[in-house]
């Protein structure tokens, strides 16, 4: 049976096994979080994510410094499927970086399925690799670990932090127009909306948690504005929509661009800049918004 088949499969039966008692535990999870170097965060739908956010690099656009949560996050995330999972995930890389970790991933059995750029005219420029693969749980994490350690990455996990500062941006005001609710992460107010349909890759369901999720990330650069970055997932007929509104409301479109093979529905992903006033920032998001598939609580005004 080939990869594709195997997953077909595993997918049907997983959609035909009760849910109830499924999913894993972070304890479960413990033996991936060792052989990655990271620990992570069971997500819904069981899930478990590890966030690696590139807090090494100092990375400036339009003269503000990107926080590592706003456009340096590297992550990577686990679907369990029986004994075996699916990974998904984004590396964020420096240009000298890239041919070593895609060597070392390769090899490991991950594959490359996209390689580009989200932003413009930062410097120095990051590169986003992201990458797949199927298999045992913790040779996949294993994999992951020998090809991030050729890149200068943070590994191991940090020290307990206090509670989080808080952001100058009206956040209340950021729920209102966005209607939804963003969560504040190392200054960064952070948004999640998950579109109205499942997304599939090879028959598996992909779950916003595993970057189907239309993300927008907000950063205070003061006086009332924030810089605003991050992708809306879209459909082909979305695309020329969501594109004109973006630029209509002073938000520049960054890039374009697939980030996996074999998803249905085919998705395309839309990555966006600016800094601006921050509440005409979040009316311009919102009209794009209001373009796109997503859940009818997450629209609704």
């Amino acid at each position: 049976m080939n990869r594709y088949s195997y997953l077909l499969c595993a997918g049907i039966i997983a959609l035909l096994m009760p849910r109830v008692g499924t999913a894993a535990t972070d304890t479960q999870w413990e033996p991936v979080a060792q052989a990655l170097g990271k620990s992570g965060t069971e997500m819904p739908g069981g899930v478990y994510r590890i966030g690696l956010p590139r807090t090494d690099l100092s990375v400036t656009l339009d003269g503000v410094s990107l926080k590592p949560g706003f456009a340096l996050g590297s992550w990577v995330a686990f679907e369990p499927m029986g004994k075996e999972a699916m990974v998904m995930g984004d590396l964020v890389l420096t240009q000298e970086e890239i041919e070593p970790v895609m060597k070392k991933l390769l090899e490991g059995g991950i594959e490359v399925t996209a390689l580009h750029n989200h932003l413009l005219r930062a410097a120095p420029l990051p590169f986003y690799m992201h990458i797949s693969g199927h298999g045992e749980p913790v040779a996949l994490a294993h994999a992951i670990h020998e090809a991030l350690v050729l890149s200068h990455t943070p590994l191991g996990n940090p020290a307990a932090s206090g509670a989080e500062a808080k952001l100058d941006l009206d956040t209340a005001m950021l729920d209102r127009t966005l209607g939804a609710s963003g969560k504040a992460a190392g200054g960064v107010y952070q948004f999640g909306i998950p579109r109205a349909e499942d997304v599939h890759e090879h028959g598996m369901a992909v779950p916003p948690a595993m970057g189907t999720a239309e993300s927008i990330n907000f950063q205070p650069t003061g006086n009332g504005k924030a810089a605003i970055t991050g992708d809306f997932v879209l459909t082909a007929t979305e695309v020329a929509p969501v594109m004109r509104t973006l630029r209509d409301n002073g938000i520049d479109v960054t890039a374009l661009h697939n980030h996996m093979l074999d998803d249905q529905p085919r998705m395309f992903f839309m990555h966006f800049w600016a800094n601006d006033d921050a509440a005409k920032l979040a009316r311009g998001l919102r009209a794009a918004l209001d373009k796109v598939n997503v859940k009818k609580q997450v629209a609704a005004r």
